[in-house]
């Protein structure tokens, strides 16, 4: 691997940056490509997919045999809310290969005893998020009910460029957060990335159907978000 090479992935992997390097097999050249950097439309029918599935493997292009390399860090869910939606996602988060992280100032809720080994932080997402800042590379669910603990991380993670930010709630409850979350300067194409009611529609009724809906919701945004030169992990 080129010096240079191993310099930016290091980098991009401190940024929580996805890569992808391309090496033909039989002269050793090597590129290497960075998401949301624009790159030669010609290797976008490898690089692509790549970055959206996580996935290396042999390929051809051009009529060369190379190695596609990727390189993409690990997805993180952050919750809103030790609800019993949460409970029931904490173990399908880790089945599904996301790291897991849930905030709630109402320690009567965010207990060891209910969540067990789950990162749980029983604070105000403002004093949370400022530590630990959301990325492109976090999906950031929010299921409070409460605008007072939600409405702060929603914005904050459409700043950040979440690839995934999703709130529980009626269609009449997200009226009223859109009204909220505009008024603090939300403008409408951040409004429209908010997926509310969170989930994919699979009818789910009990808290832990609502957690597969939210988890298969979260799984399609990361494999189908925009990898391209001006998107922001977000689809």
């Amino acid at each position: 691997m080129l010096l240079d090479h191993l310099h930016r992935l290091n980098a991009a992997r401190d940024a929580r940056r996805a890569t992808v390097t391309i090496t033909e097999l039989d002269t050793g050249a090597a590129r290497l490509f960075l998401e949301g950097e624009a790159f030669d439309p010609a290797v976008a029918p490898l690089v692509e997919p790549a970055l959206r599935t996580g996935k290396s493997g042999i390929a051809e292009i051009g009529g060369r045999v190379v190695f596609v390399n990727v390189y993409l860090p690990p997805p993180r869910i952050v919750a809103i809310g030790a609800v019993h939606i949460s409970q029931a996602l904490a173990g399908m988060a880790e089945i599904a290969g996301f790291d897991l992280t849930i905030i709630d100032p109402r320690s009567a809720f965010a207990t060891p005893e209910r969540f067990g080994g789950t990162k749980l932080l029983a604070e105000w997402p403002e004093d949370a998020l400022t530590r630990a800042p959301l990325d492109a590379y976090t999906a950031l669910v929010a299921v409070t009910h409460d605008p007072k603990i939600d409405d702060f991380p929603l914005m904050k993670a459409l700043e950040a460029g979440c690839f995934y930010v999703g709130a529980l709630g009626s269609r009449k409850t997200h009226s009223g957060r859109v009204e909220r979350l505009t008024k603090l300067g939300v403008d409408e194409a951040g409004i429209a990335r908010i997926h509310a009611p969170i989930g994919l529609d699979i009818r789910a009724s009990s808290p832990a159907e609502i957690a597969v809906a939210i988890l298969a919701d979260i799984i399609q945004a990361l494999r189908s978000r925009d990898v391209t030169a001006g998107g922001r992990g977000a689809e």
